[in-house]
């Protein structure tokens, strides 16, 4: 049963791709424009702006999440913000920008036939916003609000203390939403500014997900692109995170548990051991959640992942009121895998797991689109997006097994909590030799 549900998983994405027609992309005005036909009567058009928190600098935090939300929020040259939404509500289409680590996006979805009515909105939002005043304070304000939120909650403050510790003196320590200080002194002339500068033709790529011919969509692609200014490529820096020992930082804080993060080494974006090691991280969270939660009742939800961006990592979390028990069999369980390494049988079961719940997700036009864009603005090529289950199928045990051990090392450790209930000597030793696979 598990060898015929494999081969329908691995059969969907050709199943698919013969529903949707062959995905293709083209240059205008310098600009790469990537369409995938849809098979159906929704179109998905995303505009990505690369870069993400290598475009501002730390004061600035926060400054391309607003402008983002202004495009839609602040109306635009020709509409005040209740007219923009209104003509949109009228069609039931979605436009709307938010920004991440790696890049930005400015999205529209709408049924094709009502294309001709929302295109003109989504072009003169992106191209030309207002940044009326009284609706900028307003948006800067339900940010900080936003913020102060994530604040209060445990889970997120930990995520932010343990990439601001391990990244520090970087990019990658910035938040994109900003902090309460640097988002408060953000201003609606400042942030217009930052805009003009961000948004021009070498920073840009363009993807379309629907059915619509290609004449008329390079006519349409081409009348925004002629509004945008020219600018050159712009170089994004990929860099390569690898603590130099197994370091701890406790931080007091009033709560009923502890949480727990860490951040260790991953693979770059494009490079080969990057599926490997997004299969190995997956395995492994379901062996750290058995160990941690189900064999010793250490956390309620225990998690690992890969965080797969310009500057890639993997995290290990738990909220447990015993630290030193959970670092003692967390470490226990990593130096097992190091000797022992993963099974075959783990190996098949994720392929089959991982790809199904992909190409689950991609039966959204936005969801194909998200893949698209993710593809390109982080490993430089969007037909991953297409690739990823002859990708997958490549991977062996022993690359499984090679790129754990290779990237699972050294961990940089942080505690929110009562650092009395922790020993850093734990959390700092070191871990047993792995085996050569």
């Amino acid at each position: 049963m598990k060898k015929i549900l494999l081969v329908l998983c691995l059969m969907a994405p050709a199943a698919l791709l013969a529903q949707m027609g062959k995905a293709y992309d083209m240059n205008i005005n310098g600009v790469k424009v990537i369409v995938q036909p849809s098979g159906n009567d929704i179109v998905e058009i995303r505009t990505i702006i690369k870069g993400g928190v290598q475009n501002y600098s730390n004061e600035q935090a926060g400054i391309e999440s607003l402008a983002l939300s202004a495009l839609t929020e602040c109306g635009t040259a020709s509409m005040d913000k209740n007219s923009f939404k209104n003509a949109l509500d009228a069609v039931s289409a979605q436009v709307g920008g938010w920004t991440e680590m790696d890049f930005a996006t400015f999205r529209m979805n709408c049924i094709k036939t009502d294309l001709k009515k929302v295109w003109p909105l989504y072009v003169e939002a992106l191209t030309a916003p207002r940044f009326d005043e009284k609706e900028f304070t307003r948006i800067r304000q339900d940010l900080i609000t936003q913020i102060r939120s994530m604040a209060s909650q445990p889970d997120n403050e930990t995520d932010r203390l343990a990439r601001s510790t391990a990244f520090a003196g970087t990019a990658y320590a910035r938040e994109p939403i900003g902090t309460e200080a640097t988002v408060s002194k953000l201003t609606p002339a400042a942030t217009k500014a930052y805009y003009k500068k961000l948004l021009h033709r070498g920073r840009i790529a363009v993807v379309i997900v629907g059915d619509i011919d290609r004449t008329e969509l390079e006519a349409a692609v081409k009348s925004l692109l002629d509004k945008v200014p020219e600018g050159p490529q712009i170089k994004l820096q990929k860099q390569s995170f690898t603590a130099t020992g197994n370091s701890f930082l406790p931080v007091k804080k009033d709560l009923a548990t502890n949480y727990v993060q860490g951040i260790t080494a991953a693979p770059q974006p494009g490079s080969p051991d990057y599926d490997a090691f997004v299969l190995a991280m997956r395995i492994f969270y379901t062996r750290h959640f058995v160990e941690i939660r189900s064999n010793n009742g250490l956390s309620y939800a225990p998690a690992t992942w890969f965080s797969g961006g310009l500057t890639p990592f993997a995290n290990l979390f738990a909220s447990t009121t015993e630290p030193n028990k959970y670092i003692t069999v967390a470490r226990q369980l990593i130096d097992k895998i190091r000797r022992e390494g993963f099974t075959d049988d783990e190996l098949r079961n994720m392929k089959t797991g991982y790809l199904t719940r992909t190409w689950y997700k991609q039966e959204t036009n936005a969801e194909q689109a998200a893949s698209l864009a993710q593809n390109e603005a982080v490993h430089g090529n969007w037909k991953r997006a297409l690739t990823i289950a002859d990708d997958m199928k490549k991977v062996s045990l022993a690359d499984l097994n090679r790129v754990f051990n290779k990237y699972v090392t050294n961990i940089s450790w942080v505690l929110q909590g009562d650092p009395s209930k922790a020993d850093p000597n734990l959390f700092k030793q070191k871990e047993t030799p792995a085996k050569t696979f």
